[in-house]
């Protein structure tokens, strides 16, 4: 009898290990259907976003070379602003440089 619930016990442990290894395989499985599908999805999203970075890129490209004559004038106009605040502030400065200049040269 001894020897008869061993081989049942042993029977019902090799039905639990093959058991416990269909789990195993089925679990991994559905793991790489899992990781694959994230994988896909990634790729995905990564193509839109490329492609939604390059259809900025291009409008950017577009607004700027497309319009050169508008920013050729811009510029033109920044320049002259900044020209005119150049010479305002030179005048206004001048006489105290000039002051200052012949202090330091002129003996006192």
């Amino acid at each position: 009898m001894a020897a008869r619930n061993s081989r049942n016990g042993i029977k019902l442990l090799m039905s639990a290990e093959q058991e416990a290894q269909h789990i195993v395989n089925t679990a991994r499985t559905e793991k790489r259907a899992r990781l694959k599908q994230a994988k896909e999805e990634a790729e995905k999203e990564i193509a839109e976003f490329r492609a939604q970075m390059e259809a900025e890129f291009q409008m950017k490209v577009l607004e700027s070379s497309g319009d050169s004559g508008a920013n050729a004038k811009r510029l033109e106009l920044e320049t002259e602003v900044k020209r005119d605040h150049l010479k305002k502030e030179a005048s206004r400065i001048s006489y105290d440089v000039v002051s200052m200049l012949l202090k330091s040269t002129l003996p006192s």
